[in-house]
């Protein structure tokens, strides 16, 4: 039983650590000469390894290296939360499926730390995609399959639906009044931010029963 509590614990805590991601992006933005925008930068340009111009905006992150290591970490605990957490479930298809998505999510934050904006970019944009596309998309689905309380069941599937239409707008270069860099953040935040506040439940629920598919 402690050791069962204790898997609990260990994936809570690593989804709820994700915070370190919000936490370095302010600290590797304000280390910028030139001020850095939510609005106009992407994320990515927090950590790009090269001083100059791209796609008509200037980019220099004295700081980058702190920044690729944050999207590893992230990575990483995307990947340990959904192992661990995954196990806390009578795993049936569809949230076997929430969770493997979440995890090559994981993989692919870990690609963007590994290969920044301004090297191999394919393996960037590849890295990217995952979370921008499956981690959303699996939110939507453990929202469905997962029994939760209302309010975090609806909180999730939201979190899920508002990532993915962003995506879309993002992709068809619709950004509205954000920006580029501000529709980024509303297509990759709250999957993060729903981890966390996930992570804080489970906290909250491991010493009580497993939560169960609906």
């Amino acid at each position: 039983m402690i050791a069962r509590n204790v898997h609990k614990y260990i994936g809570a805590i690593a989804w709820i650590s994700s915070v370190q991601y919000f936490v370095v992006q302010i600290i590797v933005a304000n280390a910028w000469v030139d001020p850095f925008s939510v609005r106009k930068n992407p994320i990515s340009d927090l950590g790009n390894t090269v001083c100059g111009e791209y796609s008509e905006r200037y980019v220099c992150s004295p700081l980058h290296d702190l920044m690729n290591l944050s999207f590893v970490l992230l990575g990483f605990t995307m990947i340990v939360g959904s192992v661990f957490i995954a196990r806390q479930f009578h795993i049936k298809h569809g949230i076997s499926s929430g969770f493997s998505m979440l995890a090559l999510a994981g993989f692919g934050t870990i690609l963007v730390g590994m290969y920044p904006e301004n090297t191999i970019a394919n393996l960037h944009m590849l890295g990217a995609s995952l979370p921008f596309l499956l981690g959303n998309i699996a939110m939507i689905i453990l929202a469905d399959h997962l029994s939760l309380p209302k309010n975090l069941r609806i909180y999730t599937m939201t979190s899920g639906i508002v990532g993915l239409s962003a995506l879309v707008l993002f992709l068809t270069g619709n950004y509205l009044s954000l920006g580029h860099g501000g529709m980024e953040r509303l297509v990759a935040y709250p999957q993060t931010i729903w981890m966390i506040v996930f992570g804080v439940y489970q906290v909250r629920n491991a010493p009580k029963n497993n939560i169960y598919p609906r």
